[in-house]
């Protein structure tokens, strides 16, 4: 605890100190589940424009309600925060990892396959945008493991 007469604390100082009192686990679930509806609707929009043509185009779509209920939940509830929250967050880094498989396998079956790879990595999905809803799901896994101000 800090004394009367010490500096107020800035920058990376004053976020250190939030996490090791327990202060960053509700806003990092927070964060999560305010990711997951804003990833879920870029996902939508783009496997839309591709028509759904795989039906594990919908997984990444409806993980982030999920997501964002839990992280809600997660917020409100200790306990939610460590049950559902790593749960959905689990669900969702294993389909981001799945969705980076699937879009380097749509890379490989373009035309010319990994011998024409820049051409179909400008072309084909995107290989990288899976990570970031695993980077969603990453953010409910570290939620769920801080401590939680009491």
């Amino acid at each position: 605890m800090r004394k009367a007469h010490e500096t107020p604390l800035e920058g990376i100082d004053r976020l250190l100190e939030n996490v090791e009192k327990g202060r960053f686990e509700r806003s990092l679930s927070a964060l999560t589940a305010a990711g997951a509806l804003v990833t879920a609707a870029e996902i939508y929009f783009e496997h839309d424009r591709a028509s759904f043509g795989n039906p594990w185009m919908w997984a990444p779509v409806a993980l982030g309600p999920v997501g964002a209920a839990a992280g809600v939940a997660g917020f409100f509830s200790r306990r939610m925060a460590k049950t559902a929250l790593p749960l959905a967050s689990a669900a969702i880094v294993a389909n981001g990892l799945q969705g980076t498989y699937l879009h380097l396998r749509g890379i490989a079956q373009k035309p010319g396959g990994f011998s024409n790879l820049r051409y179909n990595l400008e072309m084909g999905p995107p290989l990288l945008a899976p990570l970031l809803v695993t980077l969603v799901g990453g953010m409910g896994l570290l939620a769920s493991v801080l401590r939680r101000e009491k």
